[in-house]
């Protein structure tokens, strides 16, 4: 072959070469889930492990990856696993919520395919069937940013996970059986810190002057904890994935759901200190300590405990305390502030007032008078095989719910959302008890926190350019909170009440938003692997998506 013919050959090889776009990277996991013996409170019972692990195994990642977990379920009962605070942009197939999926079948697994897709920040992960998140089957999700991005603070000198959450000491199908009757699973009966109460073995090591970042989630079931360190000051750099103003903070409200990034130095006296996870707005306090050790340390830990905050009033006031960064990236290299939301009009209005009943004797929980019922044929699959009449009814709540909503409906409570919609957000808690949602599939913008009733001349109180990009808003007692985001992610999409027994018993809907081009540029097709059950399950396949 001759010289000219092998230069032609060379430059339309590289030619083909840069007009195939790579894939981003593959990060693989195997999980065996099974049940084994945990004791977060000192006493033995039964919990859920991952591969013979509490809590869980860290799933560690950089933004756009794509992440593939197979979940081996070897319990006795259908599993899912739910991806708390990842947005699965045209992909709710993988959400891991009974209305998108079909349950993981015992002695059956299943693989996960979903991408971070432009997302950084600390996120957990946790088995959404049932009770089962309250025995174990959580873990951390770290999303590092991309190389090229800038993260505005050096870089830690190491990072650790400090999964906090209450305990109540009870088996998950106890805890189950209590609300099946009609009954509150009540009180915790204490708190843990990384699976454990207490001990002088340390859970982290630190070297005199460095720097260390802190990943916090409360993992737990029901109650609000308050995070600090003894004698260490927190640096507030990143909440559910947004990058804030860096703010000093002696502690931390953590509401159910959430997760903060905090810088500590390692500065002081170089002996023991606890860090310390506590209730917040119980009558009763419980708590959780576990060592920070100095490798130079040459004393114990003083026995005198940070104390913990009063009252919810200042966690109201610390919640609104948090800023944006509107000059740092996140997950592309554009400010986090560059949209111009003020800007944007709302084309509708969603208020959610929630409310519980004991008719009949039995406890349910509700949004705008429908206490939300899953269905043996997941929500996403009834309307990609054009069945959806036959298994839930749309839209059985108004906008606009009345101020005197009368006994529960139970029903499976599914609502429409137009496609890139702009859409406000109001959810209003009439209880005493704090209450705590998450919006899967979306980032929202908390505009105003306030005590009392919503009406819309508050809307002058919002302020945008204080807002954080977060996906757990927690509402307070006797008052309101107002998001803004915009429904540009189709698909399946569960908006819940984070406190477990709420959840399951029905604080809970799912918002359907669908592309009406019916396009895979809004949407995935339905994954070949796909489980399929109910009346779905041996239906022909519908034709895909156009492309």
């Amino acid at each position: 072959m001759g010289r000219v013919s092998s230069l032609v050959i060379g430059l339309m090889a590289c030619l083909m070469a840069a007009s195939v776009h790579g894939e981003d990277p593959y990060v693989f996991y195997t999980w065996n889930v099974t049940y084994g013996t945990v004791a977060p409170l000192g006493v033995e019972q039964q919990g859920i492990l991952i591969n013979g692990l509490f809590p869980g195994p860290e799933i560690n990642c950089t933004s756009n990856n794509n992440i593939v977990v197979n979940v081996f379920n070897f319990l006795d009962e259908p599993l899912l696993f739910t991806w708390n605070g990842i947005q699965h942009r045209k992909n709710s197939w993988q959400d891991g919520t009974l209305g998108a999926q079909c349950p993981i079948l015992p002695g059956t697994n299943y693989t996960y395919h979903f991408q971070v897709k432009d997302q950084i920040g600390s996120y957990f992960y946790y088995p959404s069937i049932g009770m089962h998140r309250a025995v174990g089957g959580f873990g951390g999700l770290r999303i590092y940013s991309r190389l090229l991005i800038p993260v505005p603070y050096a870089d830690p000198a190491d990072e650790f996970w400090v999964l906090i959450g209450d305990w109540y000491g009870k088996t998950h199908q106890t805890l189950r059986q209590f609300l099946d009757s009609g009954r509150s699973i009540g009180r915790p009966s204490g708190v843990h810190i990384n699976g454990k109460n207490g001990g002088l073995e340390p859970a982290y090591t630190m070297e005199p002057g460095k720097t260390y970042k802190y990943r916090i989630c409360n993992v737990g079931t029901k109650n609000s904890l308050n995070f600090r360190i003894q004698g260490h000051p927190l640096k507030l750099v990143e909440m559910e994935g947004s990058h804030v103003v860096q703010n000093i903070y002696n502690s931390l409200d953590v509401h159910v759901g959430q997760c903060f990034s905090v810088l500590v130095t390692a500065d002081q006296e170089p002996k023991d200190y606890y860090m310390v996870a506590s209730t917040r707005f119980t009558k009763k306090t419980l708590g959780a300590t576990r060592i920070i050790r100095y490798s130079n340390g040459v004393a114990p830990a003083s026995p005198e405990l940070p104390p913990s905050p009063e009252g919810w009033a200042w966690s109201l006031n610390q919640f609104r305390s948090f800023r944006w960064n509107l000059t740092a990236s996140a997950a592309r290299p554009n400010p986090q502030g560059s949209y111009h939301y003020g800007q944007i009009n709302i084309t509708r209005t969603i208020k959610l007032v929630n409310t519980l009943s004991r008719s009949g004797g039995k406890l349910r929980y509700g949004l705008n008078g429908v206490s939300h019922l899953d269905n043996e044929t997941p929500f996403k699959l009834a309307e990609y095989y054009g069945v959806s009449d036959k298994v839930f009814q749309y839209n059985l709540i108004s906008d606009d719910p009345n101020s005197l909503i009368g006994d529960l409906t139970l029903a499976s409570n599914v609502i429409t959302a137009n496609f890139r919609d702009f859409i406000e957000v109001i959810f209003e808690n009439p209880t005493k008890v704090p209450q705590s949602y998450n919006l899967d599939g979306y980032s929202f913008f908390a505009v105003a926190i306030e005590p009392g009733k919503w009406s819309p001349e508050k809307r002058k109180n919002y302020n945008l350019l204080d807002a954080v990009s977060r996906h757990t808003i927690q509402v307070f007692p006797k008052s309101w909170a107002a998001i803004m985001l915009t429904f540009d992610n189709a698909g399946m999409w569960n908006l819940r009440s984070e406190l477990g027994e709420n959840r399951y018993l029905g604080q809970q809907l799912y918002v359907s938003v669908l592309s009406p081009n019916r396009s895979l540029r809004d949407e995935y097709n339905l994954p070949d692997t796909q489980l399929l059950c109910g009346i779905v399950k041996d239906m022909p396949k519908p034709p895909p998506y156009s492309s």
